[in-house]
């Protein structure tokens, strides 16, 4: 291990102030651990600012999990939030946490990191876009993994508007289009139903089958059901809430779509109540894949075509890390400890790269946690420090939950919510470490700014 003495000569570089930034800046401030905390845009909140240049979010946007569920540990969101917050709310929320710990004053605001570079010793050199260099001991790179769309190509030549998701804003820019969304994730099931509303033709193009989960059950969120147990095996979970969906929803094939060709939970969550709603209405038309185009034409697989003025890529974006993508590695899925930890280059750490079935801040914070754990006990030359050390190099727990994740490239590295957090916490207590974030020391700090 490196001498204790260049451990406490420098201190932990934070690289993002979106919900992962601000969970390892209160970790760290909890534990009175120095940092550097650096963001590009003029304040936190990372994509959920919808004015943030280059953010994915647009108008309609909502969680797609219960505010009951979806809190940082130590910082719920406020009662009279929707059950599924809207962006502005979600804004409002991290905005609030920021200043109910003290983070937003040590913000390096406005400042572009232009470079990581791994120094001969071990440390880290961040150069910011104006020039200005800094040293680090560690560096935890939280800058998002939905700012980067993944664009194919469409076969064929299509004459119309071909646009990435990442550049819509609002059912405004559809009036009087006739629109197809490619992609069922949850923006794309967002957006289509959008078009539902305002494009003069909407269609929405799957290359699969998808099971749909309606956002409340029995007039609760469906999160909500799923966490407050009865804790079933994971084949028993999917045998009945698969039953239980297909007396809901019907049989898919009788609104045009096609049937899953995986089990329930293999792959991320299709949680939308609406699109159904617009299928059966006649509001919106489902189509499987794309075979070709031609002209403003484009040519389905099931033999049908249709034609359109604009094609909205719904589908998805790549976990690029550019100021440090050559420490990263697969631009997909980082090959991190427990989602966080570089197993190749000591004192690197990534938040927010992780694909999941279920809430992230949960999650994050869990992250946070253990990274400041395990700084605070590198600085101090403790034996958990090179024990941890060693799991991070050998260490490859199975995170599936027992699912069998369906083949494709976002699936690489997906991992179940639950599995994942239970064994955040199972390390966190053999380390002796902490799991969860604390409540802020002057509850009061709780701003009228979550009132909105």
């Amino acid at each position: 291990m490196v001498s204790e003495n260049r451990y406490d000569a420098y201190d932990t570089c934070v690289i993002g102030a979106g919900p992962a930034g601000l969970a390892v800046a209160r970790a760290l401030t909890e534990r009175d651990l120095p940092y550097t905390h650096i963001e590009r845009h003029t304040g936190p909140g990372g994509l959920w600012d919808i004015d943030n240049p280059g953010s994915p979010m647009y108008e309609s946007a909502h969680f797609i999990s219960s505010k009951t569920l979806s809190g940082f540990g130590g910082y719920p969101m406020p009662d009279h939030f929707a059950d599924y917050p809207p962006h502005r709310q979600i804004l409002s929320y991290l905005t609030s946490f920021a200043e109910a710990y003290g983070l937003r004053e040590r913000i390096e605001f406005g400042t572009e990191v232009r470079d990581v570079e791994k120094n001969a010793d071990g440390t880290w050199t961040v150069t910011r876009a104006d020039g200005r260099e800094s040293v680090h001991q560690q560096v935890v790179v939280c800058t998002g993994s939905q700012w980067n769309p993944n664009v194919p190509d469409l076969p064929g030549e299509f004459t119309g508007e071909v646009r990435h998701t990442v550049s819509y804003r609002s059912s405004d820019e559809l009036r009087g289009k006739r629109v197809l969304v490619v992609g069922a994730g949850n923006s794309g099931l967002d957006i289509a139903c959008d078009a539902a509303r305002a494009a003069d033709r909407a269609v929405i193009s799957m290359r699969r089958g998808y099971w749909f989960i309606p956002k409340h059950l029995f007039g609760r969120p469906v999160d909500t059901i799923a966490a407050g147990g009865p804790h079933l095996p994971m084949w028993l979970q999917q045998k009945l809430f698969g039953t239980l969906l297909r007396i809901i929803n019907g049989d898919p094939r009788r609104l045009g779509l096609q049937k899953p060709d995986h089990k329930l939970f293999e792959t991320h969550p299709a949680i939308n109540s609406m699109l159904l709603h617009h299928l059966q209405h006649g509001d919106i038309t489902a189509r499987p894949g794309i075979s070709r185009t031609e002209g403003r034409t484009v040519h389905f697989t099931d033999g049908s075509n249709d034609d359109f003025d604009l094609v909205l890529l719904a589908t998805g974006y790549v976990h690029k890390v550019p100021a440090a993508q050559k420490y990263f590695g697969n631009e997909q899925h980082p090959d991190l400890y427990l989602s966080s930890f570089s197993r190749e280059h000591e004192g690197l750490f990534g938040v927010g790269f992780v694909e999941t079935n279920s809430g992230a801040y949960k999650l994050f914070d869990s992250q946070a946690q253990l990274i400041a754990s395990f700084v605070q006990d590198t600085r101090g030359g403790l034996p958990t420090a090179e024990r941890f050390a060693r799991m991070i190099r050998s260490d490859r727990p199975d995170l599936t939950g027992g699912l069998r994740f369906v083949d494709s490239p976002r699936h690489t590295g997906y991992v179940h919510s639950e599995a994942i957090v239970k064994y955040l916490a199972k390390v966190a207590a053999e380390m002796g470490w902490r799991a969860e974030g604390r409540p802020p020391r002057v509850t009061s700090v709780r701003r009228e700014a979550v009132a909105s």
